[in-house]
């Protein structure tokens, strides 16, 4: 039948049943009035481009416009999906139907073109539109109309949503599973019997009715458990190649379809316990591999929910909040205590203390001044300072962070590939050699029956339970054992994959380090109240301030908040408050520097002193996490080759390096360099485990083959990572290492044997000398 595809949609229909019309001078074909409909509409907007960038892509059938549309205009819709930013409405909606970025070109040109609408912005990777419009001009539903009147759809973005639907399916192979489980313990006592009566003899009647009985437990299992092998090897088929499902199909398929030839005739023996076993064992392994699932994260979205979306920007002598957008180089921008960076440039007047560990994984403050650089991702700490804009903000540091996460996280290689294409080639060289068999004892012999038992054994005794199962039921021990030592991983096939790791690259700061400054020395000079210390650092959110404020509590029971006066914060220095007339100052050597002070400690000083006279004084440090030298010996002692990345200075990680026994490390680092060195060690061939915590290592751990996260290390660090590591030890990274290994070593052993009873046993049936029965057995 001759069939030619519809001009819009381009799926193809017999010429008969479509609508034909002229349009100029050439006949075009539609498969439905909404493909028509659409088609005439991207003309008169001009958007005829549509069709020559999306070629040959098939696309969905126009929909019909929902009639439910007055619930995207409710109160309670608008509250929870809706946020309002200066009298405009903003939403995060989901296209379904795009299938290239020229459905991206399409929706984000037909949603400009629509009055009222300010901002329409597309994610091709997840779908997710961002669009900002004008409440007054428009309503959403006339948004998600228009969005339909072009062949797509859209409903609003719910990250729960997600979890749902990765709970439903859940759900779903639980029960099937289920099924699966209650067919196999009940058939085997059947079997028991019917096994018994073929060696002793048994009744027809008696022998009938448990046939009858397997049959009752073998078709549910087959086509409810067994409904999801049917499923992908129909898709194996239809995309032309042969999977693991389909020989799993084929052999349960032949066993049933026998057996109920045989429960009719009533000549043979039927095997609908194998149909079941086959079946039930394989769905183990799917079901494991779903439980083991990554959780689907929109992991861009944390990144970007933390940055600012408006800076000050100086326009002579007045200040104006603009967004970041519309920042052009040049530009002078006002950053106060406590904001962040979110556009590169050169600082031009004030001093202070910038917290950059989101960027270089630096602990400690870094003091900028007149002249020095601002990377966006910096915090300021305690200063207002203003600064001259050298980038615009989608060429800054972090924006271009995001930029490469994006792309990186799509490219993430893929261990199983190679192990598809072998069980691929595996499973089509079983149907081929069952093929073959079936034919020549049927040519040899005559007998067909006789040919398709054969026939059956070859695909039921090499059916790939034990390949199936080598894998996830060696890594379900493993994600067992590690999940009760507070290690968490994401996708069984990380274990493999962590096994394989010849190179372990480490972040300094909250990986080796505790990333939290600690008292390593303290030197009271005289008596005084403590409470006014304490109350002075705790109207700071500096680290070193969080850490006297720590250490005092963990010092003294009771502690009083006194109500300081004219608390202000020194640039770059320290505090300053008064408390009943006293002046009360702490700091650093900064802060005292027409004071002659001598410390026995090379880390952070804090000094307090009242009405100018020094009564205390602390050095802080960031400690060395507790077995981490012991820890990255024994992960050495394996021939994993130990490289440390960090943002300090060479000082301070040739010290960290020393004590832990790292003899390679690399120093003064950005994002992008520990991302590179990452790229390197691929370049050379190397498997490499990257360890971090926070986001200025999350571009890294999305190039590595595996990112393992600090469970109290930022969001996005831990969305990223491969494995979670809940107690924050280098002895737990340790023990991941160790426990991927063993389970490698299990996998493999579990393979030989696979490997090694294939061998035997399909020759033996290829022969004739194995029936149905006893391969399953076998099985």
């Amino acid at each position: 039948m001759n069939k030619i595809p519809c001009d819009h949609c381009h799926l193809e229909f017999p010429k008969e049943m479509l609508i034909s019309e002229m349009i100029g001078e050439s006949e075009k074909y539609f498969c439905c009035k909404g493909c028509q409909g659409v088609y005439h509409l991207l003309s008169s907007e001009g958007l005829d481009d549509f069709y020559d960038k999306v070629g040959d892509i098939k696309l969905n059938p126009a929909a019909e416009i929902s009639s439910d549309l007055e619930k995207y205009d409710h109160d309670g819709f608008t509250k929870k999906y809706i946020k309002e930013v200066d009298g405009l409405h903003e939403i995060s909606l989901i296209i379904e139907g795009i299938h290239c970025s020229a459905c991206v070109w399409l929706n984000e040109k037909v949603l400009y073109k629509t009055d009222g609408i300010i901002e329409a912005e597309i994610n091709y990777t997840n779908h997710k539109a961002k669009i900002v419009w004008d409440p007054s001009v428009l309503k959403l539903s006339d948004i998600i109309v228009k969005i339909q009147s072009i062949g797509y759809n859209a409903y609003p973005y719910d990250a729960s949503l997600q979890e749902q639907k990765a709970n439903a399916s859940r759900k779903d192979y639980y029960m099937r599973l289920l099924v699966g489980v209650f067919g196999t313990m009940n058939i085997m006592w059947l079997a028991i019997a019917q096994y018994g009566g073929y060696f002793t003899g048994m009744r027809e009647d008696i022998k009938f009715i448990i046939q009858v009985a397997e049959f009752v437990l073998a078709t549910p299992v087959l086509f409810y458990t067994g409904w999801i092998y049917f499923k992908g090897a129909y898709f194996g088929l239809k995309n032309h190649f042969v999977n693991m499902d389909s020989l799993v199909a084929t052999g349960a398929s032949l066993a049933y379809i026998y057996s109920i030839y045989v429960l009719i005739s009533g000549h043979g023996e039927t095997y609908f316990d194998s149909v079941v076993m086959i079946i039930t064992f394989v769905f183990v392994g799917k079901y494991l591999e779903v439980l083991s699932k990554k959780k689907a994260v929109d992991t861009l979205d944390t990144i970007t929910s933390s940055l600012p979306t408006e800076v000050t920007k100086i326009c002579g002598n007045e200040k104006v909040i603009v967004g970041v957008e519309e920042v052009e180089v040049g530009d002078i921008i006002e950053v106060k205590a406590g904001d962040k960076i979110v556009i590169d440039g050169i600082m031009i007047s004030g001093d202070g203390s910038f917290d950059e560990a989101s960027l270089t994984g630096e602990s400690r403050p870094i003091y900028k001044k007149k002249d020095d650089l601002l990377t966006s991702g910096a915090i300021s700490l305690d200063s207002v300072v203003r600064y001259r804009a050298t980038k615009l903000y989608g060429d800054s540091t972090l924006s271009t962070i995001v930029s490469l996460l994006e792309n990186s996280l799509t490219k993430k290689p893929r261990i199983e590939k190679l192990a598809n294409e072998i069980s691929g080639y595996f499973s089509s060289g079983i149907l081929l050699i069952a093929l073959a068999t079936f034919l020549g004892w049927y040519f040899f012999k005559g007998d067909f029956e006789h040919a398709l038992i054969v026939g059956i054994s070859v695909i039921v005794i090499a059916c790939p339970c034990a390949l199936g199962l080598a894998t996830p039921m060696a890594t379900l021990i493993g994600l067992s054992v590690g999940a009760k030592k507070g290690i968490l991983f994401k996708e069984a096939s990380f274990l493999e994959t962590m096994a394989k790791a010849d190179v372990l690259l480490l972040d300094k700061t909250g990986t080796i380090t505790e990333g939290k400054p600690e008292v390593v020395y303290h030197d009271n000079k005289k008596e005084y109240d403590i409470n006014l210390l304490y109350a002075l650092v705790k109207s700071s959110s500096h680290p070193i301030s969080k850490g006297i404020a720590t250490y005092l509590e963990s010092q003294h029971d009771k502690l009083e908040m006194l109500e300081l006066e004219s608390v202000k914060h020194l640039q770059a220095k320290g505090l300053r408050a008064y408390y009943q007339g006293r002046e009360l100052k702490g700091g650093n050597l900064s802060l005292f520097d027409d004071i002659k002070i001598e410390t026995k400690s090379d880390g952070s000083l804090f000094i307090f002193a009242i009405d100018g006279d020094i009564v205390d004084m602390f050095a802080l440090e960031d400690k060395i996490k507790e077995g981490a030298k012991e820890a990255l010996a024994e992960i050495a002692g394996r021939g994993v080759e130990i490289v440390m990345l960090t943002g300090d200075h060479e000082k301070v990680a040739r010290k960290i390096a020393d004590e832990v026994g790292i003899k390679k490390f690399k120093y003064s680092l950005f994002p992008e360099d520990k991302a590179a060195a990452v790229d390197s060690y691929h370049d050379r061939g190397k498997v490499v485990i990257m360890v971090g915590d926070g986001i200025n290592d999350a571009l890294a751990l999305s190039k590595s083959d595996i990112a393992i996260a600090m469970g109290s290390g930022a969001d996005i660090s831990v969305e990223v990572s491969d494995v979670v590591l809940l107690d924050d030890s280098i002895t737990s990274l340790a023990l991941a290492q160790k426990l991927s290994q063993k389970t490698y070593t299990n996998i493999k052993q579990n393979l030989s044997i696979s490997l090694l009873y294939n061998l035997i046993t399909i020759p033996l049936a290829v022969a004739g000398y194995v029936i149905p029965l006893v391969a399953a057995l076998s099985m």
